[in-house]
Order: structure tokens, then sequence, then C-alpha cells
């Protein structure tokens, strides 16, 4: 066995684990703990594709983002677990249905895959020899894909938007802040002179 290999069976042996305790863990901050750890595995994974732009992506995004987000979350909000668990078992057979239906399209999708020669041909060499694969990505993903990439940049940026203006609510009681009165406002207005007596206190 070689040390790819050896890594490899570590790496999937361990995110594999993650993966089932990410679901079976009871307390949701181990559940977050535990796909950080998934996502840590995945990008060794992908660094022995030599894909390390993916393997980078998935570390700086997924686990310094998403998921420490989600622990965040988790742990700020007060949220009662045990009466969200209350009305499990009523949806049990409907989950437990939709589940089976997704399994058995994964094993026709997975059955009825029949890669290409030429797929296969090019699997061993997937960019020019002397150029990096972040920068194989880049030059293809803003030269070829560049109109694409903008497209969904700014759907993104809408849903950010849209995502923004749900959630916005003004109330009428809070104080908000008023530049252009802040702008405006001189020491005249800001500071009232008091001449006490002596002794007299204020």
């Amino acid at each position: 066995m070689t040390v790819a290999s050896a890594f490899f069976y570590l790496f999937s042996t361990i995110m594999i684990v993650s993966a089932f305790m990410v679901i079976a863990a009871r307390n949701p901050v181990h559940s977050v703990l535990f796909l950080i750890l998934a996502f840590v595995n995945a990008s060794g994974l992908f660094i022995l594709l030599n894909a390390e732009f993916l393997a980078m992506i998935l570390v700086v995004v997924y686990v310094g983002a998403v998921a420490v987000l989600f622990l965040f979350v988790v742990m700020m909000l007060d949220v009662d677990f045990a009466e969200l668990k209350q009305g499990f078992l009523q949806y049990l057979p409907l989950g437990s249905l939709i589940g089976l239906g997704m399994l058995m399209e994964l094993i026709l999708v997975l059955g009825g895959f029949a890669p290409s020669s030429a797929t296969l041909a090019s699997a061993g060499t997937p960019i020019v020899d002397g150029v990096s694969n972040t920068q194989a990505l880049g030059q293809v993903l803003y030269t070829k894909y560049v109109f694409l990439f903008e497209a969904s940049s700014l759907v993104l940026l809408t849903a950010m938007i849209g995502a923004i203006v749900l959630t916005l609510r003004h109330k009428p009681d809070v104080k908000r802040q008023d530049i252009e009165a802040q702008n405006a406002r001189t020491p005249a207005d800001a500071i009232d002179m008091k001449k006490v007596p002596s002794r007299a206190g204020i």
C-alpha cells in the first residue's frame, strides 16, 4: 500500500464517520463540529486528487464561514430542541418514504452512469503541464465563462438584498442615526452651560 492510498483510506474513513455523527449526535454543537471535521477530511481528499483550489475553498469558505456561522447561530440562539423533536414520530413515515425515493434515484443514477472513452482518456491529464490547477481554473472561469460568473454573482447579490429587505423591521420606538442632524449640530446645541452657586450642587 502506497502513502497516497493510506491517506485516502484515512481521510475517507474519518469523513464517513464524521458525516454519520453529524446526523447521529444529540447535541447540535457537536453536530457542527463533526461537520467541520468532515469538511477538513474532504479537503484532504481533494489534495490527493491534485485539486488544491477546491481544497482551499472547502476550508476557507465552508469551514471558515458557513460551518462557523452555523456554530455561532446554534450557540447564540436559545433553541429548545426537545420541543422541536416532539412531533418527530408523526413525520417519520413520510420522511422515510421520501428518503427511500431519493436512495432509489441515487442508485439508478450511479447504476446507469457510464463514462465515455474520451472522459477516461483525459482524466489523467486534466490540465496542461506547467500550469497549476488554480491558474487553469481561473483562466477558464474568467475567459470562457466570465458572463455566467458575473450572472451568478448578480443572482447572489439579489438574494442577499432580498433577505435583508424581508428581515428588516422598522420599529417606531427605536432611535436611529440621522447623519444630516449630526452634521448640522453646533456646539451651542450640544452644550448647555449652567452657572451653579458654590457649594449648592447640581
